[in-house]
Protein backbone atom coordinates (compact mmCIF):
# COMPACT_ATOMS: atom_id res chain seq x y z
CA UNK A 1 0.00 0.00 0.00
CA UNK A 2 2.84 2.38 0.61
CA UNK A 3 4.78 3.87 3.45
CA UNK A 4 3.03 5.77 6.20
CA UNK A 5 4.09 9.35 6.70
CA UNK A 6 4.91 10.52 10.17
CA UNK A 7 4.45 14.24 10.60
CA UNK A 8 6.68 15.81 13.24
CA UNK A 9 6.41 19.24 14.72
CA UNK A 10 9.07 21.88 14.03
CA UNK A 11 10.58 21.61 17.52
CA UNK A 12 11.00 17.83 17.46
CA UNK A 13 14.28 16.13 16.71
CA UNK A 14 14.92 14.58 13.29
CA UNK A 15 13.31 17.19 11.07
CA UNK A 16 12.75 16.37 7.43
CA UNK A 17 15.65 17.52 5.28
CA UNK A 18 15.71 18.38 1.61
CA UNK A 19 16.68 15.51 -0.67
CA UNK A 20 20.36 15.29 -1.56
CA UNK A 21 19.59 15.16 -5.28
CA UNK A 22 18.41 18.78 -5.34
CA UNK A 23 21.56 20.13 -3.69
CA UNK A 24 24.79 19.22 -5.41
CA UNK A 25 27.68 18.22 -3.17
CA UNK A 26 30.31 18.74 -5.87
CA UNK A 27 31.94 22.12 -6.30
CA UNK A 28 33.37 22.66 -9.77
CA UNK A 29 34.69 25.98 -11.13
CA UNK A 30 35.28 25.04 -14.78
CA UNK A 31 34.01 22.34 -17.07
CA UNK A 32 33.28 21.16 -20.60
CA UNK A 33 29.83 21.17 -22.19
CA UNK A 34 29.30 18.56 -24.92
CA UNK A 35 26.38 19.26 -27.27
CA UNK A 36 25.36 16.46 -29.64
CA UNK A 37 22.71 17.65 -32.04
CA UNK A 38 21.13 15.32 -34.58
CA UNK A 39 18.09 15.78 -36.80
CA UNK A 40 15.97 13.85 -34.29
CA UNK A 41 17.30 14.79 -30.84
CA UNK A 42 19.67 17.03 -28.87
CA UNK A 43 21.82 15.65 -26.04
CA UNK A 44 23.88 17.82 -23.68
CA UNK A 45 26.48 16.46 -21.24
CA UNK A 46 28.34 18.54 -18.66
CA UNK A 47 31.72 17.25 -17.50
CA UNK A 48 34.60 18.54 -15.44
CA UNK A 49 37.91 19.41 -17.10
CA UNK A 50 39.15 15.82 -16.72
CA UNK A 51 36.13 14.43 -18.60
CA UNK A 52 34.18 12.97 -15.67
CA UNK A 53 30.46 13.33 -16.32
CA UNK A 54 28.60 15.56 -13.86
CA UNK A 55 25.11 15.76 -15.37
CA UNK A 56 23.30 15.31 -18.66
CA UNK A 57 19.97 15.95 -20.30
CA UNK A 58 18.28 15.50 -23.65
CA UNK A 59 15.14 16.78 -25.30
CA UNK A 60 13.66 13.28 -25.04
CA UNK A 61 14.18 13.28 -21.28
CA UNK A 62 12.27 16.58 -21.04
CA UNK A 63 9.14 14.82 -22.42
CA UNK A 64 9.45 16.11 -25.98
CA UNK A 65 8.28 13.38 -28.34
CA UNK A 66 8.60 12.64 -32.02
CA UNK A 67 9.62 15.41 -34.39
CA UNK A 68 9.54 18.03 -31.60
CA UNK A 69 12.72 16.58 -30.07
CA UNK A 70 14.84 17.94 -32.91
CA UNK A 71 13.54 21.52 -32.72
CA UNK A 72 15.61 24.49 -31.53
CA UNK A 73 13.03 25.19 -28.81
CA UNK A 74 13.57 21.76 -27.25
CA UNK A 75 17.34 22.24 -27.45
CA UNK A 76 17.08 25.61 -25.69
CA UNK A 77 15.12 23.99 -22.86
CA UNK A 78 17.81 21.30 -22.53
CA UNK A 79 20.48 24.03 -22.32
CA UNK A 80 18.53 25.85 -19.61
CA UNK A 81 18.15 22.67 -17.53
CA UNK A 82 21.89 21.97 -17.69
CA UNK A 83 22.59 25.63 -16.93
CA UNK A 84 20.63 25.48 -13.68
CA UNK A 85 22.40 22.25 -12.69
CA UNK A 86 25.76 23.87 -13.41
CA UNK A 87 24.84 26.86 -11.25
CA UNK A 88 24.07 24.63 -8.26
CA UNK A 89 27.55 23.10 -8.62
CA UNK A 90 29.13 26.55 -8.54
CA UNK A 91 30.41 26.40 -12.12
CA UNK A 92 31.46 29.68 -13.71
CA UNK A 93 33.39 28.98 -16.91
CA UNK A 94 32.70 26.39 -19.59
CA UNK A 95 34.26 25.40 -22.90
CA UNK A 96 31.80 23.97 -25.41
CA UNK A 97 32.29 21.05 -27.81
CA UNK A 98 29.59 20.80 -30.50
CA UNK A 99 28.99 17.68 -32.59
CA UNK A 100 26.31 17.06 -35.20
CA UNK A 101 24.32 18.85 -37.86
CA UNK A 102 20.95 19.30 -36.13
CA UNK A 103 19.00 22.51 -35.69
CA UNK A 104 19.60 22.60 -31.93
CA UNK A 105 23.34 23.26 -32.01
CA UNK A 106 23.26 26.98 -31.37
CA UNK A 107 20.06 27.20 -29.35
CA UNK A 108 21.32 24.69 -26.76
CA UNK A 109 24.33 26.94 -26.14
CA UNK A 110 22.12 30.04 -25.98
CA UNK A 111 19.89 28.38 -23.40
CA UNK A 112 22.94 27.45 -21.33
CA UNK A 113 24.37 30.99 -21.47
CA UNK A 114 21.02 32.48 -20.42
CA UNK A 115 21.64 31.14 -16.91
CA UNK A 116 24.63 33.47 -16.48
CA UNK A 117 27.61 31.19 -17.19
CA UNK A 118 30.53 32.28 -19.36
CA UNK A 119 31.87 30.39 -22.36
CA UNK A 120 35.63 30.38 -22.90
CA UNK A 121 35.76 28.48 -26.23
CA UNK A 122 33.50 26.76 -28.75
CA UNK A 123 34.89 23.82 -30.73
CA UNK A 124 33.12 21.99 -33.56
CA UNK A 125 34.04 18.30 -33.87
CA UNK A 126 31.37 17.25 -36.38
CA UNK A 127 32.76 14.35 -38.44
CA UNK A 128 33.09 15.22 -42.13
CA UNK A 129 33.76 12.45 -44.69
CA UNK A 130 36.81 12.99 -46.87
CA UNK A 131 35.76 10.97 -49.87
CA UNK A 132 32.12 10.12 -49.23
CA UNK A 133 30.22 6.94 -50.11
CA UNK A 134 31.08 4.70 -53.03
CA UNK A 135 29.24 5.75 -56.22
CA UNK A 136 26.61 3.53 -57.82
CA UNK A 137 27.66 1.03 -60.47
CA UNK A 138 27.02 1.97 -64.10
CA UNK A 139 23.63 0.83 -65.35
CA UNK A 140 23.81 -1.95 -67.94
CA UNK A 141 21.14 -1.82 -70.65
Amino acid sequence: MGKKRIVKKAGEEGEAKTPSSSISKKRVDAGVLYVQSTYNNTKVILTDTKGNSLCWSSSGSLSFKGAKKGTPFAAAKVGEVIGTKAQTMGMREVSVVVKGVGSGRESAIRGFVSKGLTISAIKDVTPVPWNGPKPKKARRV
